[in-house]
């Protein structure tokens, strides 16, 4: 009996030793097992963040990024080193710039309005996401019920025709400022601009040419859709235009093209990117309307701002701060 008992206590151990062993796995030996490790994904998972102004649910939604040479002709009035500073202070490379694009859902409850169509996969390799990630956060192309563009840049309209040519949202109202139709359609316009911009007013007409009352024009200070007023924010284009977006006592900015990425042009409103076509009146405008966000405390977004590309401005020294919202689970 109490040889059996010896036996019984020495198996239990060493099955014990073995189930430590094999759950130790190669490791144990201090080996690790490359071989049996899944590969690696070498690629970002679907991107899209989502948060709640008042009883509406906003979505923005990666559609990719393009990148450019960091020189002296990015910011056109500030000296190459100081924004090589400012990036390194962000933790960015100082010699090239990854800019990137995020339009946003807001699901009203009645509505499901697209602020801006994104690049439509047309601007090179590293864009075209939003098609994707609009499928991750369960939005089809065909619930969107209205689609509103802040300015006429190809970033914000190449994706309203798909490849073949046809419309990407399909039972869509397509609002447009009126200002920036004006400037875009104007044949005189066309004729003046320099050889640089015209294949920006090739994609107005193309773009639009052919839609005939599908598209609605609207000016600054109306309310467009319930809850959505357009608010002035010339200079980027001759027609941006900003959105404040209210629901109950809360509201957020649509600020588009009003800053580029804000780690330059937020910290530093008083610097002008290349696209910005009336450089003093982009100026002006980022001014007003990051004090008035400031001084409000509201929420804001950028369609240049990365995700989560939502937050609050605080005054900072000369400039601001963007200070992004919190991921959270639960909405």
């Amino acid at each position: 009996m109490a040889e059996a008992g010896m036996n019984r206590r020495a198996l239990l151990g060493t099955a014990a030793a073995v189930t430590a062993a094999a759950a130790a796995g190669p490791l144990a030996s201090g080996k690790a097992s490359a071989q049996g490790a899944p590969p690696q994904a070498n690629a970002q998972l679907p991107g899209a963040f989502r948060y709640k102004v008042g009883s509406f649910e906003v979505t923005s939604l990666f559609d990719g990024y393009g990148t450019r040479p960091m020189n002296d002709q990015f910011v056109v009035n500030a000296p190459l080193d100081q924004v090589q500073a400012a990036l390194k202070d962000a933790f960015r490379p100082t010699d090239s710039l990854r800019i990137t694009y995020t339009p946003a859902v807001v699901h009203t409850g009645s509505q499901v309005v697209l602020l801006d169509a994104g690049s439509g996969g047309k601007l090179g390799p590293t864009t075209g996401m939003m098609s994707r990630n609009m499928a991750a956060a369960g939005i089809e192309p065909a619930s969107i019920t209205t689609l509103v563009i802040s300015h006429f840049h190809g970033d914000h309209i190449s994706g309203i025709k798909g490849t073949d040519n046809g419309l990407a949202f399909p039972n869509a109202e397509i609002l447009v400022p009126e200002a920036e139709w004006a400037y875009w359609m104007d044949e005189g316009e066309m004729s003046r601009a320099p050889a640089g911009r015209k294949p920006a007013f090739e994609l107005v007409r193309s773009t639009f040419g052919d839609l005939g009352d599908r598209v609605r024009r609207y000016k600054s200070d109306e309310e467009i859709i319930p809850g959505f007023t357009a608010v002035q924010a010339h200079g980027h284009t001759p027609g941006h235009t900003a959105l404040q977006i209210s629901s109950g006592n809360d509201t957020v900015m649509a600020l588009a093209d009003t800053t580029n990425v804000p780690f330059l042009f937020v910290r530093n409103p008083d610097w002008s990117a290349v696209f910005d076509m009336d450089a003093d009146m982009a100026r002006a405008t980022r001014r007003r309307l990051l004090d008035r966000i400031a001084a409000d405390r509201a929420l804001a977004f950028g369609y240049h701002w990365g995700l989560p590309n939502a937050g609050h401005v605080r005054r900072e020294g000369s400039g601001y701060e963007f200070v992004p919202l919190n991921y959270v689970q639960t909405l």
